[in-house]
């Protein structure tokens, strides 16, 4: 190769004249697909997320083993079609949803409730969708304020609805002045609707994130369920009506056996 054929300093990084059918034409700063996608930060999902997902498996299947060996569960008489039991009491996961059951029509509590709150899971991701902080719980700075104020918010308001519509019920009162769709169904759901507005409407006015509102009615939706749950559970006694735990007649507070 001849000496003029090498390059020089004086060279052109991108030459005006050349045959080459392409040129560079702007340069930009941009999000694209592949812009922040490295590794940093991550970890594999096989072998180390499998491994993890395996050890909380064996220790879950060891508790109960545990457990089982220390409280027996005997199988009772077979079932008579004929006698219900009292209180006929669902599954300790369907408890909750027969507890919403006494307080608003069945279509509500059974149908309208459950799906909107199905719903409202499916869409999370599509409603919040920031890439910040993604799989961190409480992902903001103030996640955890939000969390601990809404969950106490959450059990007040719940255990309070659930005690002054068994001892003072609007929806009763109203059966026989209006239509039982308004009686039964738009006045529980009004007041349901806004126990989980207020805290929505609060955090609004103090300019949330989304990702901060969709923490809030995340946890307002799990704590309202426990709250339900526990209830169904401890303060049914027969006829599913209320008694404090201490006032169970004998044989009806589930942890007689224990």
């Amino acid at each position: 190769m001849a000496t003029s054929d090498l390059p020089t300093v004086t060279d052109e990084t991108f030459p005006k004249r050349t045959n080459k059918t392409y040129a560079l034409v702007e340069l930009m700063h941009g999000e694209g697909p592949m812009v922040g996608k490295g590794p940093d930060g991550t970890v594999f999902s096989f072998p180390v997320v499998l491994l993890i997902e395996i050890i909380l498996v064996l220790g879950v299947t060891l508790a109960v083993f545990l457990f089982s060996l220390l409280k027996q569960a005997p199988l009772e008489a077979i079932a008579n079609p004929l006698v219900t039991i009292d209180p006929a009491k669902a599954p300790w996961y369907f408890v909750g949803l027969q507890e919403l059951l006494e307080h608003m029509h069945p279509t509500l509590a059974g149908v309208l409730i459950p799906t909107a709150l199905i719903t409202f899971l499916v869409l999370l991701p599509y409603i919040d969708r920031s890439r910040a902080n993604v799989g961190i719980w409480f992902s903001t700075p103030r996640g955890k304020r939000i969390v601990l104020w809404t969950a106490v918010y959450s059990m007040i308001a719940m255990s309070a609805y659930i005690l002054l519509d068994n001892a003072f019920s609007l929806r009763e009162i109203l059966r026989y002045i209006v239509p039982e769709w308004i009686a039964q169904g738009l006045v529980p759901a009004a007041i349901i609707a806004l126990i989980v507005a207020i805290p929505a409407f609060i955090l609004w006015r103090r300019k949330a994130s989304t990702r901060e509102l969709m923490i809030a009615l995340f946890t307002i939706m799990l704590f309202s369920a426990l709250v339900f749950t526990l209830s169904g559970f401890f303060l049914r006694g027969p006829g599913f009506k209320m008694y404090l735990p201490w006032q169970m007649p004998n044989g009806y507070n589930p942890l007689d056996g224990l």
